[in-house]
This record gives C-alpha cells, sequence and structure tokens, in this order.
C-alpha cells in the first residue's frame, strides 16, 4: 500500500539545474573556454560521483588569472536571476494535493541543504505541504546522492518501509540513490537530463503525465 511519495527538489519540482548549466557555459565561453559538460553530468542531483568544481576548473585554465570566487559571485548572481523567474514543474502541484487529500504523506529528499530547498519552497508558497524535508545537512558529509542516505533518512522520519513508499527524480544520481534504498523510483528527466537517459522504475517526460491513481496502478 503507497503511503508516502518523496520529491527530489532540483531539476524535479523547481529546474535549477538547466540555468545553471547554461550559466556556466556562458561564462566559459565568454572567456574563450569550454564547460567539461560530461563532468558537470556527474554532479547534478549530488556530488556522491564527483568533486568537480567548475569556478576552480576555470582558474585553471585560465593559469589563475580568473577568481574563483568572482566567477562563483557572477554565477549565482545569474542563475539566481532565473530561478527566481521560474515556474514549479508542471504536474508537481497536482500529485501533492492528490496524494495529500488521499491521506498519503509526502516529503522532499534533496542534496542540495535546506538554506536553498526551505527558501525556495517557502517562496514557492509550497513549504506547508510536506511532512519532512531532508536535504544534505541531515546526513553525514559525502553522503547526498548517489549514496542512498538522503532516502533512507526520509523513510525514517515518514515511519513508512521501502515497498509503501515512491521517489520522483531527475538524475542519474538521484535514480542510484532510490535504487540502494529500494524505493521504487518514478524518473521525470528535465530539459537537461533528458540528455543523459535518466530511466526510472517507471520514466515519465513530465509530471503532467501521471495522475495519483495511474501511479497505484502501477504498483499493484
Amino acid at each position: 500500500m503507497l503511503k508516502a511519495l518523496i520529491f527530489d527538489f532540483d531539476g524535479l519540482i523547481l529546474d535549477t539545474e538547466t540555468p545553471e548549466v547554461l550559466v556556466w557555459q556562458s561564462i566559459y565561453k565568454d572567456h574563450g573556454f569550454e564547460l567539461p559538460l560530461d563532468e558537470w553530468k556527474k554532479t547534478i542531483g549530488g556530488y556522491g560521483i564527483s568533486n568537480f568544481d567548475a569556478a576552480e576548473h576555470l582558474a585553471l585554465l585560465s593559469s589563475g588569472r580568473l577568481d574563483p570566487v568572482s566567477s562563483k559571485a557572477r554565477y549565482r548572481k545569474e542563475t539566481d536571476a532565473i530561478i527566481h523567474a521560474s515556474p514549479i514543474l508542471p504536474g508537481v502541484v497536482d500529485m501533492i494535493e492528490q496524494a495529500k487529500a488521499a491521506g498519503i504523506k509526502v516529503a522532499i529528499g534533496s542534496s542540495s541543504p535546506h538554506s536553498w530547498v526551505d527558501a525556495h519552497a517557502k517562496r514557492l508558497n509550497i513549504f506547508h505541504y510536506f511532512d519532512f524535508i531532508t536535504c544534505q545537512d541531515d546526513v553525514a558529509p559525502g553522503r547526498t546522492k548517489p549514496n542512498p542516505d538522503i532516502y533512507l533518512k526520509s523513510l525514517e522520519r515518514l515511519k513508512v518501509q521501502k515497498n509503501e513508499a515512491v521517489v520522483f527524480e531527475d538524475s542519474l544520481n538521484g535514480v542510484e540513490a532510490s535504487r540502494r534504498a529500494g524505493i521504487f523510483v518514478v524518473a521525470v528527466p528535465n530539459q537537461l537530463t533528458s540528455q543523459m537517459n535518466v530511466r526510472g522504475d517507471l520514466t515519465v517526460s513530465s509530471m503532467a503525465e501521471l495522475t495519483l491513481q495511474d501511479l497505484q496502478n502501477k504498483l499493484c
């Protein structure tokens, strides 16, 4: 019986990932370089399989001419402007509201910090929907996705078993984390991660394609 839905945040509820890569590509291009997209992709959804740092990498490419602090400041300013103008991705609120109406718990499980996730959830007026929000701050250092810790902690807080929950994810790291935790995962690749062959136990191109009843039928 389905008792809980656990949502990733970045790229699943709000597409923060596409603006981030586009801004870094722009910064690199402005200085005559190219962002190594394959390395960047490894960091999406969690840093478990890569410690790639775009600002540090750009500083190395420029032989120290470009200061990482300045590059990060420009990146943060430009991406924040785009993200703050972006809506919640289609179908997300409908799924949450259907779950709440059915008495199913909802949570967020994110590799980002609470300072990021909570602030955006409040700004988007969805913070109140969630029974729990579990972030990188809630697990040991280095144990974000693709490690299962965030999802295992979510199950513990929700007081549900792994076969009573479903995770919604957009990234390879997130899908892997769900699988390691033993939870059924619905992959919903976004504009960026759709290029990365992200596949779940169920894969849809948009949350808007899926109703709670559809999901429950798939689980039967």
